[in-house]
């Protein structure tokens, strides 16, 4: 459904609800008016307050519907609330909604684990409960492996926020590592994306997104990525990739690394989330035996585990997300829906270019906080990526009509049109 927005965004309710969260939340969490406004040179910038999801639609508290052109942060891959999804969830909750990590596996767990190494070719699986702990795995795992320490990233690089993954972040630095910088090891060194390689003698593991992210849905030269395969593997470096935002369909093939026009070799460690669970807080690391066998057997107490690990209803949840992504043919539909709207995209005057594949698009313009205030006020949920917010991020769930794109295509020529643009 297409929005329906009948009060100021955010409405009185939003309002007050948000006044209640700062009186509690740490004030580093959520941005309010107080932070935002004058970079947008707006006089006010609360959040909205969701209330309920369902499709590619939010609604707020206020009764105001709008259209998620985020998908929750890539997470409503097949949706909000997807019917099945949400139906497996419920039956595993009525059984058995909690199981205990490494010392007591469940069957959804164990279904999950072939499901994924039956997509991915590769042979074993770690999982975790956000992209940082899947990334987390994957270094523990070159370390083992290799008995290297270095890791090698990319300018514009997002990897979670944890202390080993943010140690290694090519985004925003200043923002988010140096605060902490006392906290963190010295083990990373951060390359131009796309660019020259060093030599690669001293690194345990290379970790690229095939397709950037929050760093600007960029996608490297032709071969680039290749290149980095051989480099890495030519000096005993394994390769990581980050498909946490761009897994399971995103980019028009499961995977960004499986791009049929610039292929590449399947990685040695593979961290996906996001998407992975329809909504449930489930992330893994994938890897070839090779890599993941270096861990040893355990000897009683696991080296590596959470209380959540491998959490049974996030697992059903999972297995049913993968259902509905293949039955669905989600994939394909990002590939079509996604070449049909960066080309309406593309054709609009303020527009400077259209990056990414797939429904992982990064619309390059100027002005884009403002804009996306202007979008939000319209009922649609947009926001700006890339170092210097020089783009939309539009990542929606997979399933989206053409008609919801053409009208937001449309809004945004207007958006444009009032904000000079």
């Amino acid at each position: 459904m297409l929005p329906d927005v009948h009060t100021p965004v955010p409405g009185p309710v939003s309002r007050a609800w948000v006044d209640r969260l700062a009186q509690r939340e740490c004030p580093g969490i959520t941005a309010r008016r107080a932070r935002r406004a004058a970079s947008i040179g707006a006089a006010d910038f609360d959040p909205i307050v969701w209330a309920e999801a369902s499709g590619v639609n939010v609604w707020d508290v206020d009764g105001n519907r709008f259209v998620d052109l985020c998908a929750g942060f890539g997470v409503a891959s097949v949706g909000h609330r997807h019917p099945a999804v949400v139906a497996a969830g419920q039956r595993q909750l009525a059984i058995l909604p909690h199981a205990m990590g490494d010392a007591f596996p469940d069957p959804r767990r164990i279904e999950l684990m072939e499901r994924l190494c039956g997509i991915s070719g590769l042979d074993r699986v770690i999982f975790g409960s956000s992209g940082s702990d899947a990334v987390e795995a994957a270094f523990k795992t070159a370390l083992l492996a290799t008995g290297r320490r270095r890791i090698l990233t990319f300018e514009g690089g997002y990897h979670g926020l944890a202390a080993a993954p943010l140690a290694a972040i090519g985004y925003h630095v200043d923002a988010f590592q140096r605060p902490f910088s006392p906290l963190l090891g010295d083990f990373a060194d951060c390359a131009p994306y796309g660019g020259p390689l060093p030599d690669l003698s001293a690194y345990a593991a290379v970790l690229v997104e095939p397709l950037q992210g929050r760093g600007g849905m960029r996608a490297p030269p032709v071969g680039w990525l290749r290149a980095l395969h051989h480099a890495a593997h030519a000096a005993g470096a394994l390769v990581i990739h980050d498909e946490i935002y761009s897994g399971f369909g995103r980019t028009g093939t499961l995977f960004a690394s499986n791009n049929a026009a610039d292929p590449c070799p399947a990685p040695d460690l593979l961290c996906v989330g996001k998407g992975l669970a329809g909504g449930f807080p489930l992330s893994a690391c994938l890897g070839r035996a090779a890599a993941m066998d270096a861990w040893g057997a355990s000897q009683g107490e696991a080296i590596h585990t959470q209380t959540f690990l491998g959490n049974p209803t996030g697992c059903a949840m999972a297995l049913a997300a993968l259902d509905v992504l293949e039955g669905e043919h989600l994939t394909t539909r990002a590939a079509v829906a996604g070449r049909r709207l960066a080309t309406a995209l593309a054709a609009l005057p303020g527009v400077q270019q259209v990056t990414g594949r797939g429904l992982m698009l990064g619309v390059h313009m100027k002005g884009t906080l403002g804009v996306t205030r202007r979008l939000l006020e319209r009922g649609w949920i947009v926001l700006p990526c890339g170092e210097r917010a020089e783009a939309l991020g539009i990542t929606p769930p997979l399933g989206i009509g053409d008609e919801t794109l053409d009208a937001f295509v449309l809004t945004l020529a207007e958006v444009q049109a009032a904000e000079g643009a």
